[in-house]
């Protein structure tokens, strides 16, 4: 009996032992973490996104995110972003990357899978916590101050390094590479080795000829042929720096091929972002994100600076012997808009959210003039749900456009404005972009479109017709029709001239289009050396400005290829003009 109690009571001390250690650990780890290296996935815009956690048992201390499918310049600024936000915070409770929304909000719900693993207090983590009392950022004195980190502004910000100016680039936006992270087709040039090589004949001149034309002779001559003549120096430039723009196709408007891209069709915006980050970070330039203009400071008539806010709020200054605005259009403000464009009321846009006009409002305080301000163009191929632009390469590669009904009714290689309004007489203001195969294994764009769910597939014409709920044999006509017309070489129907695509064989590929509001063709007004124009028709001292925020280059319509030449070769000549007149 003395046995058995015995045992009894050194089995109860045991028990309570256990549990007294459970308790003690379960009361330690509450709201902790479990330590180790833990892996969650989400899918983002482009596939599958990766996130890998390693904590401690108080602390999360390295996230790797493996997201390759995502659109390289934005998908890293946004990475970063994220990475930032929890390593900071040690919480879930972050806002999305504006500009990334898609992309961070899928990487922060991979991080939360991997840390669900951990065993941590998911309820805790989610739950906002008190952030740190950041200090305020301090005046800064510097040679140069870039409003903008798009193209033109890294462009211009690249310059100044070069010439061993101080320089700063402001941005208001999380991410880097503003519209230019949007650019899918590629950047217009003439004479260049590229066009020689692949036996190309094409000159300047029908290349100023063209773009005037296209933009219905609104184009400042001056800037229109600094442009044009700047266009194969900005392509070496580019590609000195690695972004191997090499391919060379067609696009609207143009009269021969001209619109040089990366070498696997792929969009030309992230590369090019791509390389200007990266000689950015080589030449140690700052750029300052979440940090917004509010007003440019004069003195005596000269500029001498901005006033601007950081991420929290706080205002500083800026001193600057010169001051670039490349702040981009205002596509993205429906107010302003309507205010220069009534009849646009209600389109969707492909520009980024933070394309809303600052820089040009900002201009005008200190006397700027305005040039071609209502002239604003929508793009004819855009997704009718989100605004996302599909490549003007799609159609200068091959592809055709049918209405519901399934018939052609357009030259689809007629400029932007014409093919749009095309668009808008058919039922919905909507159509289907036809592609194949071979054009899919050809066009890396074409491919990434299918991947992400924007194309509809079928075998045959028979199929795809059945799936779009067009009417088979009228779709199948169309493309007998075009096929025998392509491989004549003539278009009986709507004269287009250049037909690379028979379109005989299948898989067939179909995207809904819609046109959407895609670039403002009118801003202040610029000269040849980028100064910004007064209203009185001088220069303003100390202010120059260069891409979409500027107007004149394009005119009336611009033709596509050209806006990534713009801001390349107006960016780089702010930078050297600003450089040249420093005191």
């Amino acid at each position: 009996m003395k046995k058995l109690f015995k045992k009894s009571s050194i089995l109860l001390l045991i028990l309570m032992l256990v549990f007294t250690f459970v308790g003690c650990q379960n009361k330690e780890v509450k709201g902790k973490f479990n330590p180790g290296t833990y892996e969650g996935t989400a899918e983002g815009l482009g596939g599958t996104i990766t996130a890998k956690v390693t904590v401690t048992k108080d602390e999360i201390t390295k996230i790797e995110i493996d997201a390759p499918k995502e659109t390289e310049s934005i998908g890293a600024g946004a990475k970063e972003q994220v990475i930032d936000r929890v390593l900071s915070s040690q919480s879930l409770a972050i806002d999305a990357v504006s500009g990334a929304t898609v992309s961070s909000n899928a990487m922060i719900a991979a991080i939360t899978a991997a840390l669900e693993k951990s065993g941590a207090d998911m309820n805790v983590l989610k739950t906002p916590a008190d952030k740190p009392k950041e200090e305020a950022q301090k005046d800064l004195d510097v040679d140069v101050v870039v409003v903008g980190a798009g193209g033109a502004g890294m462009s211009a910000a690249i310059e100044v390094a070069n010439a061993g100016k101080s320089v700063v680039i402001i941005e208001k936006m999380p991410i880097v590479g503003g519209n230019t992270n949007r650019a899918t087709g590629g950047i217009n040039a003439a004479e260049t080795p590229y066009q020689e090589a692949a036996g190309i004949k094409d000159t300047k001149q029908t290349f100023y000829d063209d773009t005037m034309k296209g933009g219905k002779d609104l184009n400042d001559p001056e800037l229109l042929r600094t442009l044009v003549d700047n266009a194969p120096g900005a392509i070496e430039w580019l590609n000195n720096m690695g972004a191997g723009i090499e391919r060379v196709t067609l696009s609207g408007g143009a009269t021969n091929p001209r619109i040089h891209s990366p070498k696997d069709a792929s969009p030309v915006g992230p590369v090019i972002v791509k390389v200007l980050s990266n000689k950015l970070k080589e030449q140690n330039v700052n750029i300052m994100l979440e940090t917004k203009a509010e007003k440019i400071i004069e003195k005596d008539g000269i500029v001498t600076g901005i006033q601007a806010t950081d991420k929290n709020g706080n205002s500083f200054t800026i001193n600057a012997k010169a001051v670039i605005l490349a702040t981009g259009g205002f596509g993205a403000n429906s107010e302003m808009v309507e205010q220069y464009r009534p009849d646009l009321k209600g389109f969707s846009t492909t520009n980024h959210q933070g394309a809303t006009g600052d820089g040009i409002v900002m201009a005008q305080t200190v006397g700027a003039d305005l040039t071609d301000i209502g002239e604003i163009q929508i793009h004819p191929t855009t997704d009718p749900g989100t605004g996302y632009l599909f490549t003007e390469g799609l159609r200068g590669d091959g592809a055709i456009l049918v209405n519901f009904e399934g018939k052609r009714f357009t030259d689809e290689l007629l400029t932007r404005d014409k093919v749009s309004a095309k668009i808008l007489e058919q039922t919905n203001g909507q159509a289907y972009l036809i592609a194949n195969e071979e054009m899919r294994i050809e066009n890396a764009s074409l491919a990434g479109y299918i991947e992400k769910g924007y194309a509809t597939k079928g075998e045959t014409i028979a199929e795809l017709a059945r799936s779009l709920t067009i009417d088979e044999a009228t779709l199948e006509n169309t493309m007998k029709v075009y096929t025998e017309l392509a491989k004549a070489g003539v278009d009986k129907e709507f004269g287009r001239k250049h037909m690379t695509k028979t379109l005989e064989a299948g898989p067939y590929y179909a995207i809904k289009v819609t046109p959407g509001i895609h670039h403002t063709m009118g801003g202040v007004k610029i000269d040849t050396k980028a100064h910004i124009i007064s209203t009185e028709g001088t220069p303003i001292k100390g202010l120059y400005a260069a891409g979409e925020i500027t107007g004149g280059v394009h005119g009336g319509n611009r033709i596509g290829g050209n806006a990534v030449a713009d801001i390349v070769i107006f960016g780089r000549i702010s930078g050297q003009t600003a450089v040249e007149e420093l005191k």
